[in-house]
């Protein structure tokens, strides 16, 4: 096992913003409460504490919700740990993708787990539970509905829409069959497998079966899993779904804040007059009026709230101090600043969830043999190529002293005369002689290439199976292969590497 880690800037992969946020840039402090150091969640944590929350209501909930789970004994102390003024949660979020879908779902998982250990034993006297926030009223099924896996897409064709969560699972034994023919026979296969039947054939829909997944996956860490689509939950929300639907109170101070961040930065989110959709069987429409004071408080288990307002909702009913998410949730999160001083809201301290790289010791030695280090898999892979040629080349390839050489004539020649024309055509011929050695160097690269071949096509391939379509690893490749590989194990090798305070991407030789 090897660990390297590398800057968010030396990667090339992130926003401006991002690095910005890592490097703790005085632009970005009016749109945030605190930086994340270990010294400053003490502040959140006061600023949290007076802050009313229906402790009561919210653990109502999650012991409803977690009923049919084999919740670990510290899921459930979590849970009652909820009812003491002095508990405070981390939270991270996701859509409910199929198989958990892209890697970083369990990174935001494991930043959530690693930081609430981290804040336990530096505040002993307080309870800090990790929560993970089903985004289970979302409806952009094309988003959640494949896994990419051994160059192949598994797909959960489904004609159903609305809310996802609520999506029931029935016919999803042929994706499951679909899985099967390729994860093999091996012990760890057959657990995955297991796993998953448990998961999709004996619940009813979306959200129950991710739960269950999740639960199994993490649930021994002391994990609590939260589903915002609930009725006794959105009633404490009432005030704040008035304010948008009925009175448009939220998409002034929120088009003021997102301007400001886009003086440096892009915004995220767009911003509309409101900022909720209502819930039917098979729907999840946007409001564009017609609402009445009576429809919410009849019915608030409609109300859906936009990814503008779900913020807002989450730190209504979470005793929560700390939100985990990726570089855009953290960008969109800044939206919100002044959304949440309008609410007296203690805002969240934003932690952006920790990043990984994983290769196997094979694919670490390919890299070796071919006289690269980590920090180049980051590079372009024509640069590569090109990086590969030059340290293999026998004779030297590079035209560049030649091309200094004809500079060097041609600026004497240009010396002994003053007639433009002259000197217009001077030039004329140095850039005609400079062009012509480009393509002659293009050239010799070209052949100096096809001697090595066999080693360019070693770079495409693995820089293809760490940036699978050009992106991070992380955004594209599901966790099944890397648990066919080494069983449980991988989320404890997860665990043990990932520092979520550390400001710095991680790359993982396993």
């Amino acid at each position: 096992m090897k660990t390297c880690r590398i800057s968010y800037e030396d990667t090339k992969k992130f926003s401006r913003l991002v690095i910005d946020y890592l490097n703790e840039d005085k632009r970005l402090k009016s749109f945030i409460n605190h930086f994340p150091e270990i010294d400053n969640f003490e502040k959140q944590i006061t600023a949290k504490q007076n802050h009313p929350i229906n402790r009561k209501v919210l653990v109502e909930v999650l012991r409803q919700q977690n009923t049919d789970l084999n919740l670990s004994k510290k899921s459930e102390k979590n849970i009652d740990n909820l009812l003491n003024k002095d508990a405070f949660t981390i939270t991270t979020g996701h859509q409910l993708c199929l198989f958990t879908g892209p890697l970083y779902f369990l990174y935001k998982i494991i930043s959530a787990l690693n930081l609430a250990e981290q804040l336990q034993e530096k505040f002993p006297e307080k309870n800090i539970v990790p929560v993970f926030w089903m985004a289970t009223e979302d409806h952009d099924f094309k988003e959640i509905n494949h896994i990419h896996l051994f160059g192949k897409e598994i797909v959960w064709d489904n004609l159903q829409s609305g809310a996802v969560g609520r999506m029931n699972l029935s016919k999803f034994e042929s994706v499951l069959h679909e899985l099967k023919l390729v994860l093999g026979e091996s012990e760890n296969a057959k657990q995955l497998l297991h796993l998953f039947e448990n998961a999709y054939l004996k619940h009813q829909n979306l959200a129950q079966a991710t739960r269950y997944l999740v639960n199994e996956l993490f649930g021994k860490y002391g994990l609590v899993i939260l589903d915002g689509d609930d009725e006794k939950l959105k009633k404490q929300f009432i005030p704040i779904i008035k304010k948008d639907v009925l009175q448009q109170g939220f998409v002034k101070t929120i088009k003021q804040c997102s301007e400001q961040l886009a003086k440096d930065y892009k915004a995220q989110a767009f911003v509309r007059d409101i900022n909720f959709f209502t819930l039917t069987e098979g729907k999840r429409d946007l409001i564009k009026g017609g609402i009445t004071d009576k429809d919410i408080e009849g019915s608030s288990e409609r109300f859906s709230p936009n990814v503008l307002l779900r913020p807002l909702y989450q730190e209504t009913i979470l005793p929560n101090i700390v939100t985990i998410g990726g570089g855009a949730e953290v960008a969109y999160w800044m939206q919100l600043r002044t959304a949440f001083q309008q609410e007296n809201i203690p805002f969240p301290i934003l932690l952006l969830r920790n990043s990984v790289l994983l290769l196997s010791e094979k694919q670490n030695k390919k890299l070796i043999d071919l006289g690269f280090g980590i920090d180049d898999v980051f590079k372009q892979e024509h640069a590569l190529q090109k990086q590969y040629v030059f340290s293999q080349q026998s004779t030297e390839i590079s035209l560049k002293k030649q091309q200094e050489d004809i500079e060097h004539v041609f600026a004497e020649l240009l010396a002994k005369t003053n007639d433009m024309p002259v000197q217009n055509s001077i030039n004329a011929q140095l850039h005609k002689q400079l062009s012509a050695l480009d393509k002659l160097e293009e050239t010799l690269i070209r052949n100096e290439k096809k001697k090595h071949e066999t080693a360019l096509q070693q770079i495409s391939k693995i820089k293809n199976q760490l940036f699978p379509n050009n992106i991070l690893q992380e955004r594209y490749t599901n966790f099944i292969p890397f648990y066919l590989k080494h069983g449980d194990n991988f989320i404890e090798i997860l665990k043990e590497n990932l520092n979520p305070l550390s400001p710095n991407f991680v790359v993982l030789i396993l």
